[in-house]
Parts: structure tokens; sequence; C-alpha cells
């Protein structure tokens, strides 16, 4: 029998004691070959959630088996290293990923991937029993150990990433979870497809109502990110702008160099790589956070991580924005310079502890761990009938159709 259910932080109300589920659940989750399941590697967004969703599932009672590298400070009843440093250091060499991007490679025939998908098999197989759920964050790179275990249920619990293969999918945002459906030319829906947002701890990223002068861009520094466009915007205003993350290759005076991209202005200044305090304290400081991204933006785990600090975001009308940032309550989205920069001269109109407060509602993971338990109590009717389930078999207490 699993452990007695850890409690979750909740920055409101201190310790939350989780529901425990009728029906035990077990999941082996497995984590990616080039980082340890720590809050060091919270830049890697899904070694962030591989963490998380482990401690959310233990949380309410269940099983929980990993499948990492040789650190782990997840809560689990199994840890199995799966890829030790040596093999990092083999595979990935002596890369500073507080400087430079992750160097993981995604192609499924990588060395990284066959050998930690088969050394997760042969440790599976030791565990395994029916069903049982095996989890996944990698998509086609895990595909071969989905292949293993025909008769259990594979589910890809955290997509961000284009490449899906399984059955059963858990998509951050319904913008991502129709973009990919669209590139893959399907336009039928998914019954066990599911959209469950990307989720936090409150309690990393504390609230502070009264902000400092400054405006913040956190995250990859990549073209794509949109970093300009904050320095474009932060000129016009005459205001300072702080930048945070990885992809500057040099610094030279007032210029930002990095991949495709030169930012130059007496007012921006980068701070380097920020680790989860470091970010907190640039996040709930900021005047604003700039959430520029010009392609389609899965997610985007930052425009959150601002919001659980009450510090509004400015963002570009497309992508996951469009759900998360709600225009004139806890942010606004731009389409042009000139909507962008009316946006950071009015932010201070917004009510950062409301800001707050609902960031906290709607994606502290005291709240979608039942998200997720819905879901996965969904799956289970398919053992019995599945979409053909009696009507008080196949809807959780935790679901959206649940009376409260």
């Amino acid at each position: 029998m699993p452990s007695k259910p850890k409690k979750l932080k909740g920055k409101e109300g201190g310790q939350i004691k989780a529901k425990v589920s009728s029906e035990v659940m077990t999941f082996h989750v497995i984590s990616l070959p080039h980082t340890q399941t720590t809050l060091e590697y919270e830049a890697c967004a899904y070694t962030s959630k591989v963490r998380k969703f482990c401690n959310m599932m233990k949380s309410l009672g269940h099983i929980v088996y990993l499948y990492a590298s040789e650190e782990n400070e997840a809560n689990v009843d199994d840890f199995i290293t799966i890829a030790s440093k040596k093999d990092q250091l083999k595979w990935f060499g002596e890369n500073d990923f507080k400087k430079n991007f992750f160097n993981l490679t995604w192609n499924p025939n990588d060395e990284h991937w066959q050998k930690t998908n088969t050394k997760a098999i042969e440790e599976i197989n030791k565990r395994i029993s029916k069903k049982d759920f095996i989890c996944v964050i990698a998509g086609l790179c895990q595909k071969q150990i989905a292949d293993a275990f025909p008769a259990h249920m594979t589910v890809e619990f955290g997509i961000g990433y284009e490449g899906v293969f399984a059955p059963y999918h858990v998509y951050e945002s319904y913008s991502h979870m129709h973009f990919v459906q669209g590139k893959l030319n399907d336009d039928n829906g998914r019954f066990y497809d599911a959209v469950i947002p990307n989720y936090f701890e409150p309690e990393n990223f504390p609230f502070k109502d009264k902000k400092e002068d400054y405006f913040l861009f956190l995250g990859r520094l990549i073209e794509r990110k949109g970093p300009e466009i904050a320095v474009e915007v932060t000129r016009r205003l005459g205001k300072k702008l702080v930048l945070a993350g990885q992809g500057v290759r040099e610094i030279k005076g007032n210029t930002i160099v990095g991949d495709g991209f030169s930012l130059t202005g007496d007012h921006i200044l980068h701070v380097g790589h920020a680790n989860v305090k470091q970010r907190a304290a640039l996040l709930r400081n900021a005047t604003a956070t700039f959430m520029a991204t010009t392609y389609l933006e899965p997610f985007g785990g930052v425009a959150v991580e601002s919001l659980l600090c009450g510090t509004p975001v400015i963002a570009t009308d497309f992508g996951a924005f469009a759900e998360n940032i709600k225009h004139g309550e806890n942010g606004f989205r731009f389409r042009t310079i000139g909507e962008a920069t009316w946006a950071a001269k009015n932010v201070h109109k917004l009510n950062n502890k409301k800001i707050h407060q609902n960031a906290v509602k709607n994606f502290g993971v005291d709240r979608v761990r039942y998200l997720y338990q819905a879901y996965f109590e969904q799956l289970l009717t398919l053992w019995e009938e599945g979409f053909y389930s009696k009507w008080d078999r196949g809807v959780s207490k935790y679901s959206r159709y649940s009376i409260k």
C-alpha cells in the first residue's frame, strides 16, 4: 500500500491535505536523459513537470515509480536510475546549461534515448502490474517504451511538443492540441485526449504587491521569444529592462549578442541564468513581464510564474496566451509595438493581488492534481465499458461535472 498522502503546500492556506482516491493507481513515470529531477533543473520545463507530476500523484495516495538520473527530489515510492552522471557526461559533454541551451537531441535513434529506454523497459518489467499507467514526457523519443508494453496504457501527460504517438494525450493548452492535430492533418475529435494546464508550486513564487521600476524578460534568449520587442517597447518608454536566461554569446558595451539577434540599449541589463529563487525575486519585483513570443507558444510557463507573483504579463495575442492571459485582468495581449507600449504604460492599473489569487486557483498543484485524478479515473473505465460506462462510473467526483 502507498504511504500516507503528502500534504502539498499552498500559498494561501498553508498545508492542504489531499483526498485519497477510492482506487489506488500506479504510475511508471519516465524522465529525460539529460537532467536530474531536482529544483536545480527547473529551467527544463519537462523535467520540472516530471518532478511535480510525481509529487501530485503521490499526494493523492497513488503509487509512483520514477525512472530518471541519479539525483531526485520528487516524492516517489521507488526511484530507479536509468542514466548515470557518467552516461550523461558521455552523451552530452561538459555543457553548462546555465549559459548555453540544453544540448539534448530529439532523434529516437540517438544513444541517450536508446540506452535510457532500454533500461526503463528492463526496470518497468520488474514492477508493472495490470492497469498500471506508463507516463512519458518526450513523445516519439520514448515510443520504444510504450511498444514494449502493448497491454498497458501509455499516456503522454504533458504535451508541449509535436511528435505525439500515444492513444492518450494530455496537452498544455487547447491552442497546442489543435495545432498538433492540424499538423497531423487530423480534424477528428479524440475523446481520450485532454487539456490540463501546466502546474506550479506557489510557494516558490511568492506574491509581492509593491513593484519596482523595471520590466522583465525571462527565458531562452532566442529571436522567436521576442526579446527585441521588449527592448523596443521599454526604449520608447524610457524604462529599464532586465533580461535573464540562456543564449547570450557575448556582451559588448551596451549590446547583447546571441544567435540570430543583437540587442542594444543603455536601458537593458542581462543578469544571466536565474535559479528558482532568483527567478522569483526578479518576477515579484518587476512592473510586468514580457512574453513576446512570435511563434504559437504551447504554454509559456514563465507567464504563470509571473502571475503567481502578482506581476502582470504583456504577451502576444496567439498561442496559449489567448487562454491564460485575460486581457485587462492579469495582463494585456498585443498585436503591434504600439499596443505593447500602451500595455506597458497601463499595467499599473491592474490588481496585483487578484492576479496572484487567480493564478494560484487555476495553476497551483493543489488544483491541477485533481484534474489529473479525474482524467486517469476516466481512463480506468476503458478496462470496463469505456465511453459507454454507466453514468455514475464515468464521472469523477473531481471532474468539472461534479457538484461541489
